[in-house]
């Protein structure tokens, strides 16, 4: 099994990057907070050093290996306790911490579902069933110092703001247009407090353009 890979920062992609190590390249799958932070643990020779779990991506006809990258043993560890999680793999975990670990950590420890719900494939049912699972167990990587340069940080949206997307979303516009039409109706209006309100001050300033 490999758990550590060292070698030189080839290419970064979206959701992994490219290390030469002597020769060989290795591609390894990083959370968006790793990726954010790899540039500075480079060492004096340019090469970066991460942390690694190993596991075979399954379908019908074979396994594929793949490897999963953290700067340090206690990301990979909360990695490990949040794979735990019923419904959560490590593909779907990868995709979930898009924000500092840090952070997420003091969510569950406090049972923000609200927050939990907003990274990538965690809805609500899933955020409920992450805080029943790990509160109370992972207060040490509350400790992680994992802020660095992560960005864009996604702005918390009141539920009733996301429906409003949602119902958009479903009537065929297209994301960035539903998106700046909410901030719009938000800015004109500012006592808005629920989804029908939204989407009637969305509707009347259509309808005066």
């Amino acid at each position: 099994m490999i758990v550590k890979v060292c070698g030189k920062l080839v290419e970064k992609r979206e959701q992994s990057v490219l290390i030469d190590v002597q020769g060989l390249c290795y591609e390894i799958i990083v959370p968006t907070s790793v990726l954010a932070r790899l540039e500075s643990t480079k060492n004096a020779q340019g090469h970066v050093e991460l942390v690694t779990y190993q596991y075979y991506q399954m379908s019908p006809a074979s396994g594929i290996p793949m490897i999963i990258g953290f700067i340090n043993e206690v990301e990979r560890d909360f990695f490990l306790q949040f794979i735990k999680v019923s419904g959560i793999g490590p593909r779907a975990a990868v995709k979930a911490l898009n924000q500092p670990i840090a952070d997420i950590t003091r969510a569950i420890d406090s049972g923000d579902v609200a927050y939990l719900k907003t990274l990538p494939g965690i809805g609500m049912q899933r955020a409920k069933e992450v805080v029943a699972k790990l509160q109370g167990k992972i207060g040490k990587y509350g400790l992680i110092q994992d802020k660095g340069s992560i960005e864009p940080k996604v702005a918390f949206k009141p539920d009733w703001q996301e429906e409003a997307l949602s119902v958009l979303l479903q009537l065929q516009y297209k994301k960035a247009e539903a998106e700046d039409m909410i901030k719009k109706a938000l800015e004109r209006s500012k006592d808005i407090k629920n989804t029908e309100g939204l989407l009637n001050e969305i509707y009347k300033q259509r309808i005066k353009s």
